[in-house]
């Protein structure tokens, strides 16, 4: 029986989603060379103004409470978004905070906390983690060098020891079906499907269900997918994003960086 649920969390809050930068899931640009020039920057810009835009046709959200989150690079995403309400200062933006899962902040801290991920978790052996720690430099003034031959060696039998692995949750078994309609296997006694995402891909491909949420209204030429192929060129990409945060919290802007305990990529 279905009934409505007096403690649902939209009673305290609502969630705007944003397919962002143009190209990703439905999004689209009426311009293709602009797969072509996409970066932070753009990113950042075109996000400030899809919101600035969207508070003026829905003028009831103007000064409301607001917070940012994402994940992954959304690590960059997000403060660089928060970064630019800041410096247009626009009145109906009343940002508060932003939050950030498993976030892409600060590239040499990023590389090494994920192989060390690896060793303490003895999905890598000792040999090659104590390779990666003298051969890899994950200082700030080896992060725009290219890695040494060592270095490369050593990350090349940390990935093949990681092959059959999936570094998104560790401890969950790889999807082996190549059908996406069908679980292909009897739930297991957790309940977890390693396919799911699969099932999500396929579901947001269907006709009918475009239709239903209003998306691909202009039948885009290519399908839905959770990494898109679109985007042809990343013009550019800041190594840390840590200046922006602490110019976020001088100005009290909150920031909360959490990540899950099973994933191994993304600043352990």
């Amino acid at each position: 029986t279905l009934y409505r649920n007096p403690y649902s969390w939209n009673h305290a809050a609502n969630v705007l989603f944003l397919e962002s930068p143009a190209g990703v899931g439905y999004s689209y640009s009426n311009t293709t060379a602009d797969y072509g020039r996409s970066g932070d920057n753009r990113t950042a810009e075109d996000a400030y103004l899809f919101l600035a835009n969207w508070m003026e046709r829905f003028p009831e959200y103007k000064g409301r409470e607001f917070y940012i989150t994402g994940e992954s690079y959304a690590g960059h995403y997000v403060p660089q978004l928060a970064h630019a309400i800041l410096r247009h200062a626009s009145p109906a933006i009343n940002l508060k905070g932003i939050m950030i899962g498993n976030a892409v902040i600060n590239d040499w801290t990023d590389s090494k906390g994920m192989y060390d991920f690896f060793w303490t978790h003895a999905l890598i052996s000792d040999e090659t983690a104590a390779g990666i720690n003298k051969n890899c430099n994950f200082t700030a003034a080896g992060a725009g060098a290219a890695p040494s031959a060592l270095c490369y060696d050593a990350s090349d039998e940390a990935s093949e020891s990681l092959r059959d692995i999936d570094i998104y949750n560790i401890y969950a078994p790889n999807c082996q079906s190549e059908k996406l309609v069908t679980p292909p296997i009897a739930p297991s006694i957790d309940n977890f499907d390693p396919c799911t995402d699969y099932y999500v891909e396929a579901y947001l491909n269907r006709p009918d269900v475009q239709k239903a949420m209003h998306a691909n209204v202009t039948r885009l030429d290519h399908p839905w997918s959770a990494c898109s192929d679109v985007l042809t060129r990343w013009v550019d990409s800041a190594k840390t994003v840590l200046p922006i945060i602490r110019e976020l919290m001088k100005n009290n802007i909150r920031v909360w960086v959490y990540r899950c305990a099973s994933r191994a990529f993304s600043d352990y």
